[in-house]
């Protein structure tokens, strides 16, 4: 399944800095815009990691 999302970037300090509009706790940065997505993809991917819960096996 493919979720699209809002970039909110701006420039500091020479690094893309950017957040997902969508979805709080989800920020990073880059020395470009295509690092910025990469390492933001990486960022989603690390949250939805932690707000997924691991099934527990019943016994």
């Amino acid at each position: 399944m493919t979720c699209n999302f809002t970039l909110d970037f701006w420039k500091e300090e020479g690094w893309y800095v950017g957040k997902l509009r969508e979805v709080p706790g989800v920020f990073s940065q880059g020395k470009n815009l295509e690092e910025l997505k990469t390492n933001i993809k990486d960022a989603y991917d690390l949250v939805m990691q932690e707000t997924v819960p691991t099934p527990v096996k019943r016994i």
